[in-house]
């Protein structure tokens, strides 16, 4: 039975390129496996595709039962395909925080290491194997660091990552500042996408003091463009909130080279949330909170409401 392997819904660079990385090496290992996506790839993860000379791998909306599959860069089900309790998931490899209501019907392979990239754990798991990347793979792989860690900006970047991304841009001749731009650019490129598309692209679901609350990052060079569309992303944020069944969205423009979010604040819940989770004193619709550059470490485990 063929293997497959994917990441989390709304795939961003990780979620992309993690699954090609696996199918690589569980083939290269004598494994039969396929990647996989959860839904459209963002332009980063696009351009890092193309970038390398990879196809993107098929999309897919469900796995059926005993479906042989790994997940990578998510355990959490509400990141997963609603079948994935009845799927045969063999093992996770992960660099999230252990979410639990993941139900198998054996033992399984599990990996969470507080490492700032799926692909760094990969790389560590592979050993011996490592050596046998093609340069695809290793600019996969150094695309996914550098992504994850925002070109080691991020505060979840560490020495492992950093070392490991450097020694793949020396193999493969890469200016990680200058490649890092061009990623950066490309994922800065939201002209294509709706309102509702924005805020479901880089997102995740977390609750806290019973709100249910849907995470939005956008990660951009250029927030300017995201900011100008501020009053029709408000006026949507409570559509997608109703669709997706959560008390709101909480969006945050993450600024990458003045390390700082702007959190979008259109009603009082908001409002709250940004003074008692950030200490941050809000008079408008937005709020500037400088050095906030993480979901993972920096903006999730601080929500208060």
């Amino acid at each position: 039975m063929t293997t497959l392997v994917f990441g989390h819904k709304a795939p961003d660079t990780d979620s992309t390129g993690s699954p090609l990385i696996w199918e690589w090496y569980l083939n290269h290992t004598g494994i039969d496996a396929k990647a996989a996506l959860l839904g459209t790839p963002n332009t980063e993860a696009l351009f890092v595709l193309k970038k390398w000379d990879f196809k993107q791998p098929d999309i897919i909306k469900d796995v059926k039962a005993d479906q042989q599959c790994v997940i990578v860069d998510t355990n959490n089900p509400a990141e997963l395909p609603d079948g994935i309790n009845d799927a045969k998931v063999i093992a996770i490899i992960d660099h999230h925080k252990l979410t639990g209501g993941l139900v198998t019907n054996d033992p399984i392979n599990i990996t969470i290491r507080p490492l700032a990239c799926t692909a760094t754990i990969m790389h560590q798991m592979m050993g011996a194997k490592a050596a046998d990347m093609p340069d695809g793979i290793k600019g996969l792989m150094l695309s996914c660091i550098l992504s994850d860690t925002l070109a080691f900006r991020s505060p979840t970047t560490t020495p492992t990552d950093k070392e490991l991304a450097e020694k793949l841009a020396i193999d493969l001749k890469v200016d990680i500042s200058a490649y890092a731009d061009e990623m950066f650019a490309a994922k800065s490129d939201i002209s294509a996408f709706s309102d509702a598309e924005l805020l479901r692209m880089d997102s995740k679901e977390y609750e806290v003091g019973g709100k249910k609350f849907r995470v939005s990052v956008l990660e951009t060079t250029a927030p300017k463009i995201v900011l100008d569309r501020k009053d029709s992303l408000m006026k949507e944020m409570p559509k997608v909130a109703e669709a997706d069944k959560v008390d709101e969205v909480l969006l945050f423009v993450v600024d990458i080279l003045n390390e700082e979010a702007t959190m979008l604040v259109p009603n009082d819940l908001t409002k709250t949330v940004a003074e008692k989770s950030f200490d941050a004193k809000v008079t408008g619709d937005t709020v500037v909170l400088p050095g906030i550059m993480s979901r993972k470490k920096q903006i999730i485990p601080n929500l208060k409401v």
